[in-house]
């Protein structure tokens, strides 16, 4: 039987996702009620500029008092998708002390302030749900969360940043240059106006420390991973990687050590097989990979990003959220029993694909093979071209540590025969 008294909502943030919430939750109302075992209703929006047109959103329930909005004791869930530290961080804090569970698409605030964020909600007695936050509409949280917590997860490797994968798809699939890929992404509304937080890594980075926190049950901070962002992947490296059968994107990369003892999270650009699922990942598409002791290896695909894809997201979380509330009871919280200490990067062990620029000339190739030697980097291939005095050398290792790797590279710019590190690129996905 379903309950009358209806279950009270504020949104925070009425942008291109609030909007699109907004409007779910308006025309799909019965049915939301059909779901949750009670109406489900949208009792205050809280936004900055309340004089903007926001098709489709009642003007009666904007507010620009946010504090007062989460202060009521009437409201039953919050739901923040204003995004950024502050004010975020303490409307969702206020949210709790007032009883009032969140659901949140603030990756950025939660791969920071995660920890602090899931004791306050426990303390409180109220959810924590953030599924929006890593990957649009792509259920990835919860599936790890909830679906393999019985298993044991090994890794995770994905494409997690819609604009990055269009740019890079660009490149290989039209030979274009950073550049012009850049401006193809931003003319389609792929890329914002300042592209940083999407080319430099940040946003993969804040998703990877919550993907490998959920994945590995212990706590993984935005500053525990390794950052490196794709803006200096050229063609050159493209024609470099289609020689080698593969192709190159931007990865988050969350693993096990070995010994169970520790975990990495790291982002950065990648050369992949083409025989891998994520190599076929095209525009602005997201894929993650999972690796399982039992389940084996599982994929979730789909559109990461956009109002819809991510206002999806966002009701699934509310859906859950208000079931809990009916039934007076919480759902899982953090897991960080484990406690494993997150390994720096040069502890990481991988493939890497170098260029070299030399001299054209008797007895470099044998100079490069010995400073590889002496660091204990084992070579698996080499592909030398020269011309009129210089020369390219390709090297592609056998795994090693980034550590190895990164000495092997310092010793090489000493040689008088090499001109130059044109490109170093790991490669992943074997």
């Amino acid at each position: 039987m379903m309950r009358t008294r209806p279950l009270k909502v504020a949104l925070l943030g009425c942008g291109v996702v609030g909007s699109e919430v907004t409007r779910i939750m308006t025309t799909h109302a019965e049915d939301l009620a059909q779901r949750v075992g009670a109406p489900v209703e949208l009792v205050g929006i809280a936004v900055r500029r309340p004089d903007r047109v926001r098709e489709g959103v009642p003007a009666e329930l904007i507010t620009t008092d946010a504090t007062a909005l989460v202060k009521r004791g009437d409201i039953d869930v919050v739901v923040e998708v204003i995004g950024g530290i502050e004010p975020a961080r303490t409307l969702i804090t206020t949210a709790f002390e007032h009883g009032a569970s969140v659901v949140s698409a603030n990756k950025a605030l939660l791969a920071q302030d995660g920890a602090a964020l899931h004791g306050a909600a426990e303390q409180h007695g109220v959810d924590l749900y953030y599924e929006a936050a890593v990957a649009g509409a792509i259920p990835l949280v919860r599936p790890l969360r909830e679906s393999l917590a019985g298993d044991k997860v090994n890794r995770v490797l994905g494409i997690v940043n819609g604009t990055t994968n269009f740019i890079l798809d660009r490149m290989d699939s039209s030979g274009a240059g950073y550049s012009e890929a850049l401006d193809e992404a931003t003319a389609l509304g792929y890329a914002e106006a300042d592209p940083t937080a999407d080319v430099e890594g940040f946003d993969a980075a804040a998703k990877a420390a919550i993907l490998a926190g959920i994945a590995f049950h212990t706590r993984v901070r935005l500053d525990d991973v390794y950052r490196e962002g794709m803006t200096e992947v050229t063609a050159s490296d493209f024609a470099s990687a289609k020689e080698m059968g593969c192709t190159i994107k931007l990865l988050a990369i969350c693993e096990r050590a070995a010994d169970g003892r520790s975990v990495t999270a790291r982002v950065h650009p990648a050369m992949i097989p083409l025989s891998h699922p994520l190599a076929s990942v095209r525009e602005a598409y997201n894929a993650v990979f999972v690796e399982a002791e039992a389940a084996g290896q599982l994929m979730f695909y789909g559109p990461g990003a956009g109002g819809s894809p991510t206002a999806s997201a966002v009701l699934g979380d509310l859906v859950a959220v208000c079931r809990n509330k009916l039934a007076e009871a919480t759902g899982p919280g953090e897991s960080a029993y484990t406690r494993l200490p997150v390994s720096p990067m040069g502890d990481v062990v991988t493939r890497y694909h170098i260029s070299l620029d030399v001299a054209d000339k008797p007895g470099v190739l044998a100079q490069v093979a010995t400073v590889f030697a002496e660091h204990g980097v084992s070579i698996d291939t080499v592909r030398q071209q020269g011309k009129d005095g210089e020369a390219s050398l390709v090297v592609v290792t056998h795994r090693a540590a980034d550590a190895a790797l990164s000495a092997t590279v310092e010793a090489l710019r000493k040689l008088e025969t090499v001109r130059g590190v044109a490109s170093i690129m790991r490669v992943e996905g074997e």
